[in-house]
């Protein structure tokens, strides 16, 4: 367990320095399926869900909802208890993203009604663009202090029907604030590097769904973990020793397991076992969010495991494709947050199931820019997909919000 320097300022009261995560919300999908009905109808044992891959429950996006309106909402919720004063640019990280050219950020930030003063953009790199969002925050903050950053992961993670990939798929989003000594968690400065050019999960720009090599995918997650944590090393970061507890990418829980299980052999460390369970009380229930699978663990771990106060913990991020980054944070004390937790328990609680049935039409409805359409009204989250028109979307605040 390792804390930073502190220092004092002219009040005399004790700072921790650093920049870091403020804050952080989650936001789940309207719909969910309960993995052990989809296991029923295809014919397979419910514990290779639960037990083989450790996922629960699926979130099914309503036919008004994507990943702007996740991102939208989580991000509200968060600048509601948090505060939007000092923030001057707004990072959206995905790989569902509704348009190629015009940024969700852009969108969000109209929603948000945020002063024209804001920087607005996309990041994608699969499933790591929200590590990538948080450094370029960082170093936004690092050249002025004074501002802060609203980072947005969202995503819908779609597969084949019947695939071997279905039930991985979720959907959700996480919001984050990034600043000067924050209370929450501190990002060190230094953190390992890995990135190779791997074909083992991509979306052509005229699919709707992944492509995966799950077998290729497997082994691209274990070398891009290992060569972060060497470049890690290399850099002069801190051993296994001194990181408390780790939280990983999780498409699916086991493989934290299985991160955990390599890393703890490429150090000759022991690794707490009990805060990959801590860290995946809410990707079990998600499903696979892609971008904001990682930090959604990271406010599972947070919620869940007291006595972090000033410990030391490791953040993996992996984009396939590839990409890697192991990150370490400083956790703040008096992190522990009811607010947050209650939150983040209250969007997954108030999900309305659906059926097999009921979600394999709602995977088919996809709505193009060829023809107008207006989406029914589903979702009660303080944003919606409204429909398109002239081949341009539209989204809007939600009066049943």
């Amino acid at each position: 367990m390792t804390s930073t320097d502190t220092t004092t300022d002219t009040t005399g009261a004790t700072r921790g320095g650093g920049i870091g995560i403020e804050d952080l919300e989650l936001a789940a999908s309207h719909h969910v399926l309960d993995l052990a009905q989809l296991a029923e109808v295809r014919g397979v044992d419910p514990a290779k869900y639960t037990r083989g891959i450790g996922l629960d429950e699926m979130g099914v996006v309503a036919a008004d909802e994507d990943v702007v309106t996740l991102g939208a909402s989580a991000a509200e919720r968060l600048l509601a208890r948090s505060g939007s004063e000092g923030v001057r640019t707004l990072l959206f990280a995905t790989e569902s993203g509704v348009d190629h050219s015009k940024s969700a950020a852009v969108i969000v930030h109209g929603l948000l009604g945020l002063p024209s003063s804001v920087r607005s953009v996309e990041l994608k790199q699969a499933c790591y663009a929200g590590a990538a969002a948080v450094q370029a925050a960082i170093g936004i903050v690092a050249r002025r202090p004074e501002e802060k950053v609203l980072v947005i992961t969202a995503d819908v993670a779609r597969y084949g029907l019947g695939s071997s990939g279905e039930p991985t798929q979720g959907a959700g989003a996480v919001a984050m604030l990034i600043g000067a000594d924050p209370s929450l968690v501190e990002i060190e400065p230094v953190s390992g590097l890995y990135s190779a050019d791997v074909d083992d999960f991509w979306r052509p720009n005229d699919s709707t769904t992944a492509m995966v090599n799950a077998r290729l995918s497997i082994s691209a997650y274990k070398n891009a973990l290992l060569g972060a944590w060497d470049d890690l090393q290399e850099q002069g970061g801190p051993s296994a020793e001194d990181i408390e507890a780790f939280v990983y990418h999780q498409p699916f829980t086991k493989m934290a397991v299985k991160a955990q299980q390599f890393l703890a052999q490429r150090s000759g460390a022991e690794l707490d076992p009990e805060a990959l369970v801590q860290g995946a009380v809410y990707d079990r229930r998600l499903g696979n969010t892609y971008t904001a699978s990682l930090w959604a663990g990271l406010a599972s771990l947070l919620d869940h495991r007291p006595g972090l106060d000033g410990a030391r913990i490791g953040l993996f991020s992996y984009g396939s494709g590839s990409a890697g980054e192991m990150l370490t944070g400083i956790v703040r004390p008096g992190y522990m947050s009811s607010a947050r937790a209650g939150s983040a328990v209250a969007a997954l609680d108030g999900r309305v199931p659906v059926t097999v049935a009921e979600y394999e039409q709602l995977h088919e409805n996809q709505f193009g820019s060829s023809e107008d359409v207006e989406t029914p009204r589903v979702t009660t989250a303080p944003f919606r997909f409204a429909g398109v028109q002239g081949g341009a979307r539209v989204y809007e605040r939600n009066s049943e919000d």
